[in-house]
């Protein structure tokens, strides 16, 4: 029998999945190890042209079985039925998820309850690409593995005690008391990414850039958040895939004033025809904007990099300095292009690449003799929400 932890990771165009060895009363089930998974997978592309691809921990890959991958909830069902072909002797302990927003409410993961789980759905207005598909895998792993618990792993928990003047907005404070309030996301990627640097690199200034279809970045001092670029929703800071990023609020106003668009109309724009899909009218992937001759991909791929390279800035300034520069996500790990053009303009603060090592795929891309740091390494949420999951449920952990 393979006892094991099952880890959600819901986003806006793709779903992670991995098994986890599940530690019972201090002993490990089939002889795994405590943080290698059993086996990982994703549903990419989700929509017509969904892709679903599972790997064992030996990095063979395995049968995945037919399912439709259109949907977040086909994916996440297409996935279950695998392992469990995989596995036939499969027994889930426990489920941990990704849930994008714990509100003014959760800062640390907790069981899903019936109450917890109204009160996540009713935060869905606050991420609407994200706490849909949150919660539609909690119903669906809850549905395939009766009675097993659930464990919801908050991304604003990270940011949770941020100065507040990096957390608050200029708007009468009874706003703020209510809730309108910078919550910050991505935080299970940070709070991995805080513990896998190097030691000397972690105890000082660090800016972490979480690029992929959805991107931000972080502002970390000792390992700990003190700014980011996302705020109330998932939609400030960074240009994304389908996601905006910085907008003047006077355009929301010109556009209901002067186009009368609903706010229905408005959340659709800002959510999911911007970002590097409406400023390339091509792709919102990178891979297929870098393949592209289009001036639009270009143009959309240059936007992408002026913002990174402003919000760097700008949190470098809210720490007084800065150390290091890291790079994760789909992005970050995978675009050497990206990487270079970033760091390209960053030399005043001291960052510098090495071109040869960007290109290679190494982990310390800093130029030699640069003053700061610039890394990259891959994020694992997946991990974190393991670990998570074993330790709210599993006793022994």
């Amino acid at each position: 029998m393979t006892q094991a932890v099952l880890t959600l990771n819901a986003g806006s165009s793709s779903v992670k999945f991995a098994l986890f060895a599940a530690q019972v009363d201090g002993a490990l089930a089939d002889g795994a190890q405590v943080d290698g998974a059993l086996a990982t997978g994703i549903a990419d592309r989700i929509g017509p042209a969904g892709t679903l691809r599972l790997l064992g921990a030996d990095g063979g890959t395995l049968r995945a079985v037919a399912g439709d991958l259109s949907t977040h909830a086909g994916a996440i069902k297409a996935a279950i039925d695998s392992f469990r072909a995989a596995y036939p002797g499969l027994a889930v302990r426990a489920v941990g998820h990704r849930v994008v927003h714990g509100g003014m409410m959760y800062a640390a993961p907790v069981t899903v309850t019936q109450a917890v789980f109204d009160e996540l759905a009713a935060l869905a207005a606050f991420a609407p690409l994200h706490q849909p598909h949150n919660l539609a895998g909690i119903s669906a792993t809850a549905q395939a593995f009766p009675g097993v618990p659930q464990v919801a792993c908050f991304d604003t928990a990270f940011h949770r005690n941020q100065p507040w003047v990096n957390e608050t907005f200029a708007l009468p404070r009874q706003l703020y008391d209510e809730g309108v309030r910078r919550y910050g996301f991505h935080g299970l990627s940070y709070q991995h990414i805080a513990g896998a640097m190097p030691p000397g690199v972690a105890a000082g200034r660090v800016v972490v850039a979480h690029l992929g279809n959805g991107a931000s970045m972080c502002a970390m001092v000792a390992g700990r958040s003190v700014a980011s670029s996302m705020g109330f929703s998932t939609l400030d800071g960074l240009a994304m895939g389908t996601r905006c990023g910085q907008i003047d609020p006077g355009v929301l106003l010109y556009l209901m004033d002067r186009k009368g668009m609903t706010a229905g109309e408005i959340s659709d724009l800002l959510y999911n025809r911007s970002g590097l899909l409406g400023l390339s009218g091509i792709s919102n992937d990178m891979r297929v904007l870098e393949a592209s001759d289009a001036p639009e991909a270009a143009q959309a791929i240059g936007y992408f990099v002026a913002r990174c390279r402003r919000e760097v800035a700008s949190l470098a300034a809210a720490m007084g300095g800065i150390d290091a520069l890291v790079f994760t996500g789909g992005i970050g790990e995978n675009s050497v292009r990206v990487r270079e053009a970033v760091c390209g303009g960053l030399g005043w603060m001291g960052l510098a690449l090495d071109l040869g090592r960007n290109a290679a795929g190494a982990a310390d891309i800093s130029a030699a003799g640069a003053q700061g740091t610039v890394l990259v390494i891959p994020t694992n949420e997946e991990l974190v929400i393991a670990r998570a999951a074993r330790a709210e449920v599993l006793p022994g952990y």
